[in-house]
C-alpha cells in the first residue's frame, strides 16, 4: 500500500511538472506573437529596422545563460567578434563557428549570446560568434564574405578544418551551410560538423510548411519571410545554393545534426533538408520538437535545455567515430 501512494504521489508530481511547463509554453508562445507585431519584423523601413535589431540584442541579454562562462569581445579585422569560453576545464582542441540568426537584416553579438554559450556549456567547446555585416545595408554576399572571413581567423589560429564545428540557426544556418557549400567549391577542407537550428533552407518558400504551419508560428510569417529575402538578395537567383543550400550538391558534406519545431513555417526546409542530405548519403540526424516554435532553443525551458544537450550527445557520437 506505501508502494502504492509514493508511486501515486510521483505520478502526481510529474503531471503537475508537465502543466507546469504547458503553462510556461503557452505564455511564451502569446508573448513571442506580442513581440512579432510590436516590432512590424515585416517592415525594412531604416527606423523598424533599427527597433528590431536593438529588441533582438536587449532579447539575448536577458535570455543569455552567461554563468560559467567569460564572454570575450574582440574585433577581427574591423568585425565585432567574441570568444565564450567555459571556465572550468574545456576541450581547447575543439570550437564552433556561430552563425546567428536574425533573417539577415538584424542579430549581433548580443543576439548571439543565449546559444553560444548554451553550446559552450553542452559541449565543452570554445564558441566563436561573429557579427556579420547586414542587408539592407550590405545584401548578399556580404555575410558569405564574413563567414569565410571568420573561418579563416580559425585557420590562422591553428584550428585544422575537422577541429571545427559550424553551427547556426535561422539564417544562420543558412549561412552554415552557404558557407560549407562555398569551401567546397574552393576545394578546401569541409567541417567536422554541422548543428542546424531551425535553417532557413529555402528562399523560393516552396516548402508546405509555409501555409500548413502558418497559424502555429508566434515568430515567423511567410510575408517576414518575403520582406528578409528581398532585402538581402533582391533580384538574385533565389534557387542559386549560395542563396538556397537545399537545392545544392551536398556529395562529401560532413554529418548533420538539424533541429526544428513542429510549430514553425519553416519546418519544410529542415524535412526537405535531410531528404537531400540522405541522399547524397551524408550521415544525418533529423529532430523535430513538439510543440516548440523557430529557434526555441534560445530560451530558458526545460525542452529548450534538452535539445542542447541532444547536441552535445551528437557531437560526442562524431568524436568516437
Amino acid at each position: 500500500m506505501k508502494r502504492t501512494m509514493l508511486f501515486s504521489k510521483s505520478d502526481r508530481a510529474r503531471s503537475e511538472s508537465r502543466r507546469a511547463e504547458q503553462r510556461r509554453l503557452t505564455g511564451m508562445m502569446k508573448a513571442l506573437k506580442a513581440i512579432h507585431t510590436a516590432t512590424s519584423p515585416e517592415s525594412m523601413d531604416p527606423e523598424d529596422l533599427e527597433r528590431q535589431r536593438k529588441g533582438q540584442e536587449v532579447l539575448g541579454r536577458l535570455a543569455a545563460p552567461m554563468a560559467g562562462m567569460s564572454w570575450e569581445p574582440f574585433s577581427l579585422s574591423g568585425m565585432n567578434a567574441a570568444w565564450v569560453r567555459p571556465n572550468r576545464g574545456h576541450d581547447r582542441r575543439h570550437a564552433i563557428l556561430y552563425c546567428h540568426g536574425g533573417g539577415y537584416t538584424s542579430g549581433n553579438l548580443g543576439y548571439s549570446r543565449p546559444i553560444a554559450s548554451k553550446l559552450a556549456a553542452v559541449t565543452g567547446y570554445e564558441v566563436l560568434s561573429f557579427e556579420y555585416r547586414l542587408a539592407p545595408e550590405h545584401p548578399y554576399p556580404a555575410a558569405v564574405e564574413d563567414a569565410i572571413r571568420a573561418w579563416d581567423h580559425l585557420m590562422y589560429l591553428g584550428y585544422g578544418a575537422r577541429d571545427i564545428v559550424v553551427a547556426g540557426d535561422s539564417a544562420g544556418g543558412n549561412l552554415a551551410l552557404v558557407l560549407t557549400h562555398r569551401l567546397k567549391a574552393m576545394g578546401r577542407r569541409l567541417p567536422a560538423s554541422l548543428i542546424l537550428m531551425s535553417p532557413w533552407t529555402d528562399m523560393t518558400a516552396s516548402g508546405r510548411s509555409y501555409q500548413e504551419r502558418a497559424e502555429l508560428d508566434p515568430s515567423l510569417t511567410l510575408e517576414y519571410i518575403q520582406a528578409v529575402r528581398g532585402a538581402y538578395a533582391r533580384g538574385e537567383d533565389w534557387t542559386s545554393p549560395y542563396l538556397s543550400p537545399l537545392f545544392g550538391d551536398f556529395s562529401g558534406f560532413p554529418p548533420v545534426l538539424i533541429q526544428a519545431g513542429t510549430h514553425e513555417i519553416l519546418l519544410s526546409d529542415s524535412v526537405r533538408l535531410r531528404d537531400r542530405l540522405v541522399a547524397a548519403g551524408i550521415p544525418c540526424r533529423l529532430e523535430v520538437w513538439s510543440g516548440m516554435w523557430h529557434v526555441f532553443q534560445m530560451f530558458p525551458l526545460k525542452r529548450a535545455n534538452e535539445a542542447m544537450e541532444s547536441i552535445g550527445r551528437f557531437l560526442l557520437e562524431q568524436l568516437s567515430i
